[in-house]
């Protein structure tokens, strides 16, 4: 027993903060200034300090704006447990199984505080897999330790509104500055403890235009596979702020670079192999892109849907050719090609049904003839279902013509459109042949 008490309090000697002191930078060195910090993670970092805890602004905000890039959200790490810290804020609530944190609610900001961690030891409550992969962590530890456990340099930022000062433990500014992403510790152990960070690695290297230090990218395609054992639900919200990033072409030529698009994207082995489907793609991604830079909203169903199109065309395809009626077989290929995606990335339903709304209405584009153009106008996803529309026209895979003219049947008038409209084209009459009367073979037959 003595023993044991003694482990753990040299344990705990061995990583206090002085253990590995570190660099404490000035705003003259990383140039953030307060003001640029939201008010809502501002408030909740200084009614932290007030109640006597440590509190920073942490992770991938700092990060963002030493690089010159406006945060999309804020992240405070502290010494206050979940418990004290829901204690401090009236509007806040305990979340997460696998790690315990608080969201805070000021206005419509949410800011996300985490207690700062340990490491792994044989007293923790950690729990792995197989694998070595972290399924639950919630050992509470200082703020080296907390430094230590977090995966790249440039994310073990600690930064101070209150005087403006950023701890760097790990040389992290230094990094963002030389553009290098370098992983804390061992990175093929770190990469077993969570495998989403080779996907994170891919992702922030695009973002910040960071090239990956070489030991950190060498395990990369050797350990590619343990996306294999990551939760569809994790899989599914990394792939989404990838492809959201607004540097998704970027992010997925560095994917097949790395070698991790093989079978996180089962559709996309295949697709990158056609001409057609690999430019309509990139057509897809750079458009994305370029909303995201400017702001304005996507759609990851609309983003989705361009993704796998083409192998749900394949399998329309390869069931039409088997006798299958063709409004039967394109609504079968969407869900049996959504079936396939979802054993990868845990699409959920509301997004499923925006792309199998967008998918269904492609084939109504074809027919501009009588009432259904008009009818199909008031579909509630025809806007999406245009701009899918046009990147199929960009990408060679529909006459430009047909994109054309619905663009200038929507901007038309009512009468205009009456004018656009094609005529229907009439069923051709059959004849019918009558039997003849028995003993009357002198008439003629009737015809119609």
């Amino acid at each position: 027993m003595i023993r044991k008490l003694l482990t753990r309090v040299g344990r705990v000697f061995s990583k206090a903060p002085n253990a590995n002191k570190p660099a404490l930078l000035s705003v003259n060195r990383h140039g953030v200034r307060s003001e640029s910090i939201s008010s809502a993670a501002r408030q909740t970092v200084t009614r932290l300090q007030e109640n006597g805890y440590s509190a920073y602004v942490v992770g991938g905000a700092v990060r963002d704006l030493i690089a010159g890039i406006e945060p999309k959200d804020y992240d405070v790490a502290t010494d206050a447990t979940p418990e004290q810290v829901r204690g401090i804020f009236r509007r806040s609530r305990i979340i997460g199984r696998r790690f315990r944190i608080v969201h805070v609610m000021s206005g419509s900001e949410t800011i996300e505080v985490s207690t700062f961690r340990a490491g792994a030891s044989e007293e923790s409550e950690t729990l792995t897999d197989e694998h070595g992969r972290v399924l639950r962590d919630n050992v509470f530890g200082n703020i080296a330790e907390d430094a230590a456990r977090r995966d790249f340099t440039v994310n073990a930022l600690y930064y101070n509104p209150t005087n403006e000062t950023i701890l760097d433990y790990h040389h992290g500014v230094a990094d963002l500055k030389q553009k290098t992403l370098r992983m804390i510790g061992d990175p093929e152990k770190r990469y077993r403890e969570d495998p989403i960070r080779m996907l994170r690695a891919v992702r922030m290297a695009s973002k910040l235009g960071l090239t990956i230090d070489p030991a950190t990218r060498e395990p990369i395609r050797e350990m590619a596979d343990l996306l294999d054992n990551v939760p569809a639900a994790r899989l599914f919200d990394e792939m989404l702020k990838l492809l959201l990033s607004g540097h998704a072409v970027e992010c997925l030529k560095q994917l097949r670079e790395e070698g991790l698009h093989h079978g996180l994207l089962p559709l996309l082995d295949v697709i990158m192999e056609q001409p057609l489907g690999e430019r309509f793609v990139w057509l897809s991604l750079g458009n994305t892109d370029d909303r995201v830079r400017e702001g304005k909203p996507v759609s990851p169903g609309f983003l989705f849907a361009t993704l796998i199109w083409h192998e749900m065309l394949a399998a329309w395809a390869a069931r039409k050719e088997h006798g299958e009626n063709a409004t039967v077989a394109l609504h079968d290929a969407m869900d049996e090609v959504l079936d396939i995606q979802a054993k990868k990335l845990a699409i959920t339903r509301r997004i499923a049904g925006d792309i199998k709304d967008i998918w269904a209405l492609q084939p109504r584009f074809e027919n501009r003839s009588g009432k259904r153009p008009l009818r199909l106008l008031e579909q509630g996803r025809f806007k999406a279902s245009l701009d899918f529309l046009l990147l199929r026209a960009a990408s060679g895979e529909v006459p430009q013509e047909l994109a054309d003219w619905w663009l200038n049947f929507l901007e038309a008038d009512s009468h205009q459109r009456e004018s656009m409209l094609m005529p229907e084209k009439k069923p051709a009459r059959r004849r019918v042949r009558r039997t003849k009367p028995a003993g009357d073979s002198n008439k003629p037959e009737p015809t119609e």
